[in-house]
């Protein structure tokens, strides 16, 4: 972000992504009269992101490392196209502080936090122990420095069984190992580093008291550098597979107001003790008792942003840009209030009853969900290919009502109009999910999954996605009869904002 007051006008944006971030974040630039990039694999020319910018680039048809990773090529691009700011999204560099101080240093506004704070925050160890100074409830454990195997192993009797053993970089769930036994310490500890080495490229680890059944809530938060500080309410995000959350909601069913305005209350002292600017998520762990401990803070947009932007009518990318300008934010703490609910639904390209094992190949076309309440951000459209070197998402399905049973029966009609032709999705199995006692009550622990395993079996009949995709195929019309990727493209996506208009436009 402007660590200074003065204001600077953005004109174009350069989007640091791919996917259906990079056309969400597209569409708002749109709204606001900015111009702006995108950027592409060569594969991947076909793609609405690779469409809808005002201008795009190909980064070539190298690896994650030489195209969406190579911040020097990224600022290079955004060099010669003029770009006054860069979006990084979520993924890909978006935490990366080497990378947000190298666009800073050519001249460029980073839309995202300053580069110190994404340090601090991005290492749980340090970031730990920031917030024990600033009185901030955490999570009992050892984050310090000392790795030794027998060292760990000592502090990890201290603590008591079950214990978590977790990466000190990075997230999404990899390098963590729940430890239940003293005897299989040393061996879950290595399986963790070796785990954290290859993802993170650095095998540190803190371990901390395991809680056996916890909510994962998280807090929008927004700051500007003119000292203002505000959150944006909650998240329910404990419908989790492998530690990433395929169902979120908000306002979270488990909180009475008093807990809520408590967990909100301490989000607005963190990010005023580390003098934060931008968006931002402090992610914390709810026991049953109501005790909550903070657990992480991301330093970005999250992936389920929308159900906040839907319950609040805050477009969340137009006040990332504004604070990036060097503007106050266009609301205060006491505009803003939660309206009706959220549930937001994450379709993947992936088999549920095969361990999740992503689907790769053609889509034939693409079936969006359509009505009041309904937003459908997707990244993909009719023809496009799904590769295996991207994170399988295709799109999100965000519904809005005035409670939460109608959310989530407006999400379940919704979820039946979501077709991929041609790909194995988790759409059933998000079906499922909604359809069970326990979600309908409320009852979602991050343990929710494992526990309805056998529950969320695929029992029925085949799957009728491939007959779907020959219908299709055979429906379609020539290739010289179909229509430009441009109109394509709106067909798929619509204007998610459109969805906004009973509330304040912010």
């Amino acid at each position: 972000m402007n660590s200074k007051t003065t204001s600077r006008k953005i004109k174009k944006v350069l989007i640091a992504n791919r996917g259906e971030i990079a056309v969400r974040i597209m569409e708002t630039c749109q709204l606001m009269g900015i111009k702006t990039v995108g950027l592409y694999h060569l594969e991947e020319k076909e793609l609405p992101h690779s469409l809808l910018g005002d201008e795009s680039v190909c980064l070539g048809e190298g690896s994650l490392h030489d195209t969406y990773l190579n911040g020097d090529k990224i600022v290079e691009v955004a060099l010669e196209k003029g770009a006054d700011a860069i979006h990084p999204g979520y993924g890909f560099l978006s935490e990366n502080a080497a990378f947000s101080k190298k666009v800073r240093e050519a001249g460029i506004l980073f839309i995202g936090p300053q580069a110190e704070t994404m340090t601090l925050m991005g290492d749980k160890t340090e970031s730990k122990k920031a917030m024990e100074k600033l009185g901030v409830p955490i999570i009992p454990g050892y984050h310090g420095d000392n790795q030794e195997d027998s060292f760990l192993k000592e502090e990890a009797q201290k603590i008591g069984y079950p214990l978590l053993i977790k990466a000190s970089a990075g997230g999404g769930g990899k390098g963590m190992r729940v430890v239940y036994e003293d005897d299989l310490f040393i061996e879950s500890l290595e399986s963790a580093r070796r785990e954290a080495h290859n993802a993170f490229g650095n095998d540190k680890v803190l371990i901390e008291k395991y809680i056996e059944n916890p909510r994962h809530i998280e807090v929008q938060v927004l700051s500007s550098c003119h000292g203002e500080h505000f959150h944006l309410f909650e998240r329910e995000c404990s419908i989790q597979r492998r530690h990433q959350k395929i169902i979120e909601e908000s306002p979270s069913p488990a909180l009475e107001n008093d807990l809520r305005l408590e967990m909100c209350k301490v989000a607005v002292q963190i990010t005023e003790g580390i003098q934060y600017e931008g968006a931002g998520t402090i992610e914390y762990i709810l026991d049953e008792d109501g005790s909550f401990y903070f657990l992480e803070m991301n330093t970005r947009l999250q992936v389920e942003h929308p159900i906040t932007e839907m319950v609040t009518g805050v477009d969340l990318v137009k006040s990332q840009i504004e604070v990036a300008e060097g503007r106050k934010l266009s609301f205060k703490q006491s505009d803003l209030e939660q309206k009706g609910h959220a549930i937001e639904a994450r379709i993947y390209a992936e088999n549920p009853d095969q361990d999740f094992l992503p689907s790769v190949g053609d889509i034939v076309t693409v079936g969006s969900p359509k009505g009041s309440g309904v937003r459908f951000d997707c990244g993909y459209q009719d023809g496009n290919t799904v590769s295996i070197k991207y994170d399988p998402m295709l799109a999100k399905l965000i519904c809005w009502a005035e409670d939460r049973d109608t959310a989530i029966s407006k999400t379940k009609i919704s979820l039946k109009q979501v077709l991929f032709a041609g790909l194995k999705t988790n759409r059933q199995y998000l079906q499922r999910i909604l359809d069970l006692e326990d979600f309908e009550k409320g009852i979602t622990f991050t343990h929710f999954i494992p526990k309805h395993a056998e529950d969320l079996e695929d029992k029925g009949p085949t799957n009728n996605e491939l007959a779907l995709a020959i219908a299709a195929h055979f429906l379609c019309p020539e290739k010289g009869q179909r229509t430009s990727s441009q109109e394509k493209v709106d067909q798929v996506n619509g204007s998610s904002w459109d969805l906004l208009s009973n509330f304040r436009n912010s």
